[in-house]
């Protein structure tokens, strides 16, 4: 049965998945409207910071449902939402790794599904909660819409059909502008109704690193080198461009993850086959001309396709996307600017650091820190200079954080992964 059917039936039956959004923002603000046209789910509390932004959300989702619908519960307190016994799925829609911990804790306290559009809490301490959530038999996903979960459903199916799978990755959607900060965005993210801190991430790349990394750790791919090689290229010359050095491409390996300049807003796998029936197939049906094909998705919808995996978790009980494991890779901080002994950190999409995917074993062994794990208490222990690679023996972090404790417990649950 397809998940639409099994929502019709849902509905019939069962009643409605009940539904907590966490942070009423641009992404959390487009998927509770698109729930109000989905059957068998529905909206029961959302909450944010800003009460009137929550407010607004529920008000524009609540004038279009069509069906008989009880109060939706606005709150800035997350804890007191998740508890509500209406609620059966919880989404996490807050971006900040700090928030999006704690609301894991409480979402696993109160055994209910939890799914991420909060790519930055997954990579830096990911492994642990989705460990802690199955051993609970509860779900713990990555959201359908975001590139991760649409390149990872193309692997997937590229796998099922017994092709080989040699990079996995997506188009990156704006320009890579490595000192990117809310100051120099800010006009642009004006124009586009955004958050600067958050066009901020996507410029210097943060963003795209976190969404690699969150693919290389529900796949085992890993970046083929330290940031990838972030290509231009096109649907047509990609599978050229991403081959091995000695084929005439700039890949030192396959069973990698890459983002490409130009592919944007899609996603892509690269596959071959060794089979000549094979081959002659693929290239009859136009794919290309071998001896690697380039399958791609031009699209992604973003929090529009959350209610997918809300769907999967609490009627399928399956994820759309978790870490297989310990972590395969990390998305470590690199500073922005010059500092020096005790100057202040901020965090992502700010002033101080960007994210670079490095390997995990690199980046443990070279002792980086994930820029998750930095916040606006942190503090630079020496002179660090633009474009660094932040050390622990660099920063003082703020061990209080439950993201910190987190991610304590993750590195000794996984010392040997």
């Amino acid at each position: 049965m397809s998940i639409y059917h099994s929502l019709l039936e849902r509905e019939k039956q069962a009643g409605f998945i009940g539904v907590a959004v966490i942070g009423a923002g641009q992404m959390g603000r487009g998927m509770i409207a698109q729930i109000s046209n989905i059957p068998g789910m529905q909206v029961r509390a959302v909450c944010d910071i800003q009460t009137e932004a929550a407010q607004r959300a529920v008000d524009a989702y609540l004038s279009n449902v069509k069906t008989l619908h009880p109060d939706v519960l606005v709150d800035s307190d997350y804890q007191k939402l998740i508890a509500h016994p209406s609620v059966d799925v919880v989404v996490d829609a807050t971006g900040v790794p700090e928030v999006g911990a704690n609301v894991a804790l409480a979402a696993l306290a109160e055994r209910k599904h939890l799914v991420l559009l909060n790519v930055e809490m997954d990579v830096t301490v990911g492994s642990i909660l989705s460990s802690w959530f199955q051993s609970a038999g509860l779900i713990y996903t990555g959201s359908a819409g975001d590139e991760p979960a649409v390149t990872l459903e193309m692997f997937e199916f590229a796998k099922s059909m017994g092709l080989e799978v040699v990079v996995a990755g997506k188009g990156k959607n704006n320009p890579f502008i490595p000192l990117s900060t809310p100051d120099t965005c800010k006009d642009e993210a004006v124009r586009k109704h955004m958050n600067p801190h958050m066009l901020a991430a996507f410029q210097d790349g943060t963003k795209t690193m976190a969404e690699m990394n969150l693919l290389s750790n529900a796949t085992g791919f890993i970046p083929d080198k330290t940031g990838m090689h972030g290509v231009s290229a096109d649907v047509k010359t990609v599978s050229e461009k991403l081959r091995l050095i000695e084929e005439g491409g700039c890949l030192s390996r396959h069973g990698v993850v890459e983002y490409v300049h130009g592919l944007a807003p899609g996603v892509f796998v690269i596959v071959k086959s060794d089979l000549a029936e094979v081959n002659e197939e693929l290239k009859y049906l136009s794919v290309g001309e071998g001896p690697y094909y380039t399958l791609y998705r031009p699209f992604h919808l973003a929090s529009l396709e959350t209610p997918i995996s809300i769907a999967r978790a609490a009627i399928l009980h399956e994820p759309t996307i978790a870490p297989i494991g310990g972590p395969v890779s990390d998305t470590v901080a690199v500073a922005k600017r010059d500092m020096v002994a005790g100057d202040a950190f901020d965090g992502i999409g700010g002033y101080t650091v960007r994210g670079v995917i490095e390997e995990h074993v690199t980046a443990a062994k070279a002792g980086h820190v994930p820029i998750g794990l930095i916040t606006p208490k942190a503090r630079a222990k020496r002179a660090i200079s633009v474009g660094s690679f932040i050390t622990y023996d660099d920063i003082e972090l703020d061990q209080s954080t439950t993201v910190w404790h987190l991610r304590s417990l993750q590195n000794k649950m996984f010392r040997n992964a």
